[in-house]
Parts: C-alpha cells; sequence; structure tokens
C-alpha cells in the first residue's frame, strides 16, 4: 500500500539522480575534448618520435647523454629538418633538383603512380592558395523553392566551366550534410542563382551541425526566413 509520502521520496530520489546524471553528461562533455585532444597529439608526438629518433646516430641523440625520454625531442628535430628543406626547395639549386627528382620519379612505373598521388593529397591539403572556403551562401537544392547552405570554394574552371554550356560565370559550391559537414556534395551552380550570406563560415557550420537550432548572435530565424 503506498502513500503521498511514498510518492514523495520517489520524486526527491528521481530529482538527486537527475541532477547527478545532469551533471555527470555535463562533466563529460567538458572533459573528454580536452582529454581527447591532449591524448591524441600525446599519441602523435610519440608516434614521430618512434619514427624520428631510430634514424639518428646515437652520438647526436641527446637522450643518450641525459637518460631521460625526451617527449617530442623526434617532433622538434622533424619540423626543423621539414623547415631547412622547405627553405633549400624554394631556391634556385633546390627547385632545380628538386625537378630532377620528378623527372626520375616519373620514369619509374609503380613509383610514379604513388608519388603523383601523394603529391596531389599533399597540395590539396597543404596549399594555402585557393583551397579555403570563402564564403557561406544560400542555393536551391535539391530543387527550385527548398534551400539549402553551401560554401563558396572556387570560380569554376577548365572543362567542368567549358562544357557547362553557362553564359553566366559558374562557381564551385560545397553543400554539406547534416550533423556531419565534413560530407557533402561538390555542385556547381551560375553565380547569378547564389545567394552570399553575411555570417561567417563558422556560424553558418554551426548552423548545419545544430540541425537549424543554433543561429549566430545576430541573426535571428525570423530575420532570415523573411
Amino acid at each position: 500500500m503506498t502513500s503521498p509520502f511514498d510518492d514523495n521520496r520517489r520524486a526527491h530520489r528521481g530529482g538527486i539522480f537527475g541532477g547527478l546524471r545532469a551533471s555527470f553528461l555535463t562533466g563529460l562533455i567538458i572533459i573528454l575534448p580536452i582529454g581527447l585532444t591532449l591524448w591524441l597529439i600525446w599519441t602523435v608526438v610519440g608516434w614521430v618520435d618512434g619514427f624520428v629518433l631510430p634514424l639518428i646516430p646515437d652520438t647526436f641523440n641527446p637522450e643518450k647523454y641525459v637518460g631521460v625520454n625526451l617527449r617530442g625531442l623526434g617532433l622538434l628535430i622533424f619540423l626543423t629538418f621539414t623547415v631547412i628543406v622547405g627553405w633549400i626547395g624554394k631556391g634556385l639549386i633546390g627547385r632545380s633538383l628538386i625537378r630532377w627528382g620528378e623527372s626520375l620519379v616519373k620514369r619509374t612505373p609503380v613509383v610514379r603512380s604513388i608519388y603523383v598521388g601523394i603529391k596531389q593529397i599533399a597540395e590539396t591539403v597543404f596549399s594555402q592558395v585557393d583551397r579555403s572556403f570563402e564564403k557561406a551562401c544560400l542555393i536551391e537544392y535539391p530543387r527550385r523553392g527548398i534551400w539549402a547552405i553551401g560554401f563558396i570554394s572556387t570560380s569554376t574552371r577548365g572543362e567542368v566551366a567549358s562544357k557547362a554550356g553557362c553564359e553566366d560565370p559558374m562557381v564551385s559550391v560545397f553543400v554539406p550534410t547534416t550533423p556531419n559537414p565534413t560530407s557533402g556534395f561538390l555542385l556547381f551552380f551560375p553565380k547569378a542563382d547564389i545567394r552570399e550570406l553575411d555570417m561567417s563560415i563558422e556560424d553558418a557550420a554551426k548552423l548545419v551541425i545544430s540541425a537549424g537550432l543554433v543561429y549566430p548572435d545576430e541573426f535571428e530565424p525570423m530575420k532570415i526566413n523573411d
């Protein structure tokens, strides 16, 4: 047989556990990104150390004299070596050596395919020219009357622009998916069909990731819909 006091105790007990659960989830939200970021950095540094340090002769390895595992020493050596190679590669002699080496590689059947593929990926990822999104925009996709957020990447060039048969200049637009904006579709639109947004790329990405729940502070949903 139950009584009103039992209901009060049950509600009070649920309130305590509910508060603890909410605090636990909030703590996870705070701790997980920090912990995973630190773990990832620590793991990457250790991986680079494990790859670079065995290549260094013991005579020049500071760990031999210190007697302690210097975490990050291999990464520091790798960064220094990369900067030196880049500095040499920008000079006349360095560019000549690179062209001569690439000419040898491109004459080797199997190595040629591997090298060209890796070079294209590296240039795409690390190049700082025309590789970042310019602005956020609105496009009618997947049909007229339905609007989607996109990111303007570059002006459409080459064979795509010439064979599209469009008189107006065309723009390459990346349309992200929700809630994972790293996947999406590459579309080519006439510039006249694109409506550029005043919000930043970051704010537009937040809007996509949150499925329309998080709007930039300076923009109200009603104003955007109007």
